[in-house]
């Protein structure tokens, strides 16, 4: 029994330093405005992070994954993709704290230098497990900050975050008020191929948090985030269901061939204002896109712990230029979404976590020491693992597996109508100007 409360002490004990660091880090002379820009740390900072993180472009292609799957299944896997989602984002949470509470018991101080995933996997599993989270998270970074870009600083986040939901209620009401399209049909799903390329679109939505790391790390209390990404999720719901079954009940099968929603709305105020707030939602979260792939970056050449801004700005410029580029050469991202979340959000974001996490507490003296025990509604570790082995089971198989191939038979379908470095994104060719009729011959 004093072994255990032993333990629980010294748990609670680096529970306590990793709180008084966070809180260490804070400048107390900023001004209160400015704190609140730059230096939000609570739960509120983490949620705003999360729910914009997870609605951004991809919004726009959600009606085309309906048309793709039909109506009830694209509810359905909208449902269980996030809950999923959820759920590993609760695993990355908990490794985090157990890997940070080990340190803080060797004294090991992290005031000014930022966990990231690839270091949990390090110091929890060994260096194979940071080798493979370091290149699985740092590839679909760098596709994510040219397709789905992330808000991380509160008013960032708020202002991104405002425009998203702006954006998904004009669709949900401009397609009310256009009413359904004469003649139109909801075939869906029409093949297996669009069926499971829509899947893993959806299974790309939600799985934004390969950031999460990064965002427990600016926290004052990283241990509250363990349930902050599901409630991000229910919000991110009143976006995503209603705009889809809005959308795809107004054009039926015309989706198919437009994965960005907007592009069959008429244009008017309320449409080019939706157009304008997502261009600057971009804009605004690329660079905070970008924070995790700069973090790797400047650990490698030696310049994380530099407080040169300059010289920082400086060290970051060979990741930002690259990721211009690619952008710039492939300018679509619908039928991109669905590659990227069948062969890299699949590992990154959902059988990585659940395999570290069954591998972290395969011991029974892991289990007694671990720092955060079983949910309140899964109190049991055998639970947990029924859970965590269905989750890989069946991402590797339906994701990975079926997505896969259906995401990249599709995107194999589509490349002549890409395009590189195209002015217009699969617009139709300008017709061939009409012949001139010619004067016969004079004899």
């Amino acid at each position: 029994m004093a072994i255990g409360n032993n333990i629980q002490g010294e748990g609670e004990d680096a529970i306590v330093a990793m709180e008084q660091e966070e809180r260490e880090g804070v400048d107390q002379s900023m001004s209160g405005f400015k704190n609140f820009l730059w230096h939000g740390g609570s739960v509120y900072d983490a949620w705003f992070s999360c729910a914009s993180n997870q609605v951004a472009q991809v919004l726009l292609t959600l009606p085309y994954s309906f048309s793709q799957l039909g109506m009830l299944s694209g509810i359905i896997l909208q449902v269980f993709y996030g809950l999923l989602g959820s759920w590993t984002a609760y695993l990355i949470s908990v490794l985090y704290v157990e890997y940070r509470t080990r340190k803080e018991k060797e004294n090991v101080s992290f005031k000014n230098h930022v966990i990231q995933w690839f270091e949990v996997l390090d110091g929890l599993l060994g260096p194979h497990w940071k080798a493979i989270g370091l290149a699985f998270n740092c590839t679909f970074l760098l596709f994510g900050s040219v397709i789905q870009l992330i808000a991380c600083a509160r008013i960032w986040s708020f202002l991104g975050l405002g425009m998203t939901t702006y954006t998904a209620w004009y669709l949900t009401i401009a397609a009310f008020i256009h009413g359904q399209d004469k003649g139109v049909v909801h075939s869906g799903p029409k093949t297996m191929v669009l069926y499971f390329t829509g899947a893993t679109n959806i299974l790309y939505t939600f799985g934004g948090h390969a950031v999460t790391v990064e965002i427990m790390h600016a926290m004052w209390r990283p241990q509250k985030f363990k349930y902050i990404y599901l409630f991000a999720t229910f919000y991110v719901f009143t976006l995503t269901l209603p705009s889809a079954v809005a959308m795809y009940w107004a054009f039926g099968d015309k989706l198919l061939n437009h994965s960005n929603a907007l592009s069959l709305l008429p244009r008017n105020g309320f449409r080019d204002a939706a157009v304008v707030l997502m261009l600057i939602h971009q804009f605004i979260t690329f660079g905070f896109a970008c924070t995790p792939l700069y973090f790797v970056w400047e650990k490698v050449v030696g310049m994380h712990d530099t407080k040169s801004i300059c010289l920082r700005a400086l060290a970051r410029l060979p990741v930002v230029i690259p990721i211009w580029f690619l952008a710039i050469i492939f300018p679509f991202f619908g039928p991109i979404n669905s590659a990227v979340g069948a062969l890299l959000v699949s590992f990154t974001v959902y059988i990585i976590p659940a395999l570290a996490h069954m591998l972290t507490y395969r011991k029974a003296s892991a289990r007694q020491n671990a720092a955060e025990k079983p949910p309140f509604f899964l109190p049991s570790w055998t639970a947990m693992y029924m859970v965590n082995i269905f989750i890989v089971v069946w991402i590797m198989v339906v994701g990975f597996g079926f997505g896969g191939l259906a995401s990249m038979a599709n995107f194999i379908k589509q490349v002549d109508t890409f395009g590189l470095f195209a002015k217009c994104y699969q617009c139709k060719a300008a017709p061939p100007p009409p012949m001139t009729p010619t004067s016969p011959p004079h004899h």
